[in-house]
């Protein structure tokens, strides 16, 4: 009996240690270690990163001395495999002031990632320009209506520059978590923010290109053209929080 006690014991302490998997789900982050991570356009992991606690962390206090003259990208790609038609799932937290976003069908060899990608918006919603003066990068864009204020089409949720998410978005404040899920077909991608659906848009359509053109990404000429890439997660100066990463082929 000891024994048989002893053997569901260290079942027990196993299962918990381990990754929980299923035959749908793939997880590209569950706590222990960032294998398959990467920079964008790099072989390594860029200054800043690791898992502290088992989270996957970015603080710029992690970056040494013989660091700061770094030149590569801190943005993180999971370089182990491209996905194409997928739903996605990310536990997130950022600070006050906090910036980040979720890259999809990423493409390497440009100037950054956000040239190519998609990005669903992570960010302060409340209280960002109270870090961050944005109004000089807002009328560069060509937004003249209160162009000091963080736009619907840059906040939380949104497909950053091409869809504006819900205005009642279910969002936590910053340096609480958070989780989202895109879901995305070429029939229809639908974006998610803790459970509840922020937008939808077809891709590739009509008004996909027409948005694209007539907006912030007309001079990006590859922005969005790719079917199939690298996932990837968006260092933007902030520290960074991320919990549970996982993926299903769809």
């Amino acid at each position: 009996m000891r024994k048989i006690i002893a053997l569901l014991c260290i079942g027990l302490l196993y299962s918990c240690s381990e990754p929980v998997k299923t035959a749908d789900w793939t997880y590209l982050f569950d706590g222990t270690s960032l294998d398959g991570w990467r920079a964008y356009n790099g072989e390594g992991l860029p200054p800043g990163w690791a898992v502290v606690d088992s989270l996957m962390t970015f603080k710029t206090e992690f970056i040494s001395e013989s660091d700061y003259d770094y030149k590569g990208s801190r943005d993180l790609i999971y370089g182990a495999k491209e996905f194409e038609n997928f739903e996605l799932y990310v536990e997130w937290k950022i600070p006050p002031g906090g910036n980040s976003g979720i890259f999809y069908h990423i493409k390497e060899g440009y100037s950054g990632i956000p040239e190519v990608a998609p990005e669903y918006q992570l960010i302060d919603d409340l209280h960002y320009t109270d870090f961050h003066d944005i109004e000089d990068y807002n009328r560069s864009i060509g937004i003249t209506d209160h162009p000091e204020k963080l736009q619907p089409i840059q906040s939380t949720g949104a497909d950053y520059g091409m869809y504006t998410p819900a205005e009642d978005k279910m969002l936590n404040p910053a340096g609480e978590w958070n989780n989202t899920t895109i879901r995305f077909t070429p029939e229809k991608v639908t974006y998610y923010l803790n459970g509840e659906v922020m937008l939808e848009f077809v891709p590739w359509s009509e008004d996909w290109h027409e948005r694209k053109n007539d907006g912030k990404w007309g001079m990006a000429e590859d922005y969005g053209k790719f079917k199939k890439g690298f996932v990837g997660l968006q260092d933007h100066g902030s520290e960074l929080w991320f919990k549970t990463v996982k993926i299903k082929e769809l």
